[in-house]
């Protein structure tokens, strides 16, 4: 199949997504502004659009391979639309606290100055950085981070007064680079990247984000 003949099968399994929500949200509007409505029965199965999309990534880099393979945790997330049963959850959620490394000395905070810059970088695992680019967190995307921001995400929750409003606790900035290492080992489905467990982040680094959480003088507790 070519790049042209994928693009238009993955651009129509959206376009019948979104014509699905539409046609569940206005209900018999919806055939009055949908000149040709496409059904469920338009829907690619999923066995087609993972095909599809491995179609698509055919020059990946060497050892980019298994990237491209749903592991277990994703395989559940994607079954039950990020919403799955207790039991599955529970099970994902033991699974991925299982990858967590804490570090060897106890030690969870680094140096706050050093977590701002990881935390306000999008660089890093891109086809475009430059090789030896050191990884961000990118943060910035989904979390506010400091109350002076004039412009973040909001996909995730707000992190002012992040440490102040723990009383700058050491089980929880444990439970932070917890966190930060393995989202999924808090919450099953968690959007949030694997930080530590993909070993995008390293060691150090999940330190340092920690202690831009946790530092009385980081911006974050300002």
């Amino acid at each position: 199949m070519s790049h042209r003949s994928n693009a238009k099968t993955v651009l129509r399994a959206f376009a019948g997504a979104a014509a699905l929500a539409v046609t569940m949200t206005y209900g018999g509007l919806s055939a009055g502004l949908l000149a040709d409505p496409l059904t469920e029965k338009d829907t690619p199965s999923a066995a087609t659009m993972e095909g599809v999309l491995k179609g698509m990534w055919t020059e990946v880099k060497s050892g980019w391979e298994d990237r491209l393979v749903q592991d277990a945790t994703q395989k559940t997330c994607s079954q039950y639309r990020n919403d799955p049963p207790a039991a599955e959850a529970n099970a994902i959620v033991e699974r991925e606290t299982a990858t967590i490394v804490m570090p060897a000395d106890g030690n969870v905070l680094g140096d706050w100055k050093q977590g701002e810059k990881i935390a306000s970088s999008g660089r890093g695992g891109q086809f475009s950085d430059p090789p030896n680019t050191e990884n961000g967190g990118n943060c910035y995307a989904c979390h506010q981070l400091s109350k002076t921001e004039l412009s973040y995400g909001t996909l995730g929750p707000s992190l002012t007064n992040f440490g102040k409003d723990r009383e700058f606790d050491l089980d929880a900035a444990k439970a932070a680079y917890a966190k930060v290492y393995n989202a999924q080992s808090v919450n099953a489905c968690s959007n949030m990247p694997r930080f530590g467990a993909h070993k995008f982040l390293t060691e150090q680094q999940i330190k340092d984000v920690v202690a831009f959480l946790f530092d009385k003088d980081s911006p974050v507790n300002k």
